[in-house]
């Protein structure tokens, strides 16, 4: 396995999981400038949904992360590192864009969170893996 393609494979993937954070606080932060709310949401609810829509991400995110950059460490294959984070980064993002558009179910909040836990599952067997192997 090439050490470095995974690591750069396990770069792309945090560094896309990190912007989508930034930009997901900084949804909130506008809206708590927007309505004058400094703690909380005010009852305000596209001001809870989008606390709940960053909360969510930064609830899954830096698990995944931390898969990602394990999977670099014991130097899986780029091409599972690139799985992972992909199904990682469009589940949240998926996730996120339904939760902040409504506050009730919805396919894009149900399909985000099965993306992140077939994520979630395809790095824990592959990290299994590799402690055995």
């Amino acid at each position: 396995m090439d050490p470095i393609a995974s690591g750069h494979a396990a770069a792309l993937w945090v560094g896309l999981n990190l912007l989508l954070l930034l930009i997901l606080s900084g949804l909130v932060v506008r809206l708590r400038q927007k309505h004058k709310i400094a703690l909380g949401d005010g009852g305000i609810p596209e001001l809870a949904r989008a606390v709940r829509t960053f909360g969510n991400a930064a609830e899954y995110v830096p698990t995944g992360m931390v898969a990602l950059a394990v999977l670099a460490i014991v130097q899986s294959p780029a091409l599972a590192i690139h799985i992972v984070g992909l199904l990682l980064f469009a589940g949240r993002l998926i996730h996120g864009v339904g939760l902040f558009n409504t506050g009730g179910a919805s396919i894009p909040r149900a399909l985000g969170m099965v993306l992140t836990w077939v994520g979630y599952l395809f790095a824990a067997v592959a990290l299994l893996f590799y402690a055995i192997a």
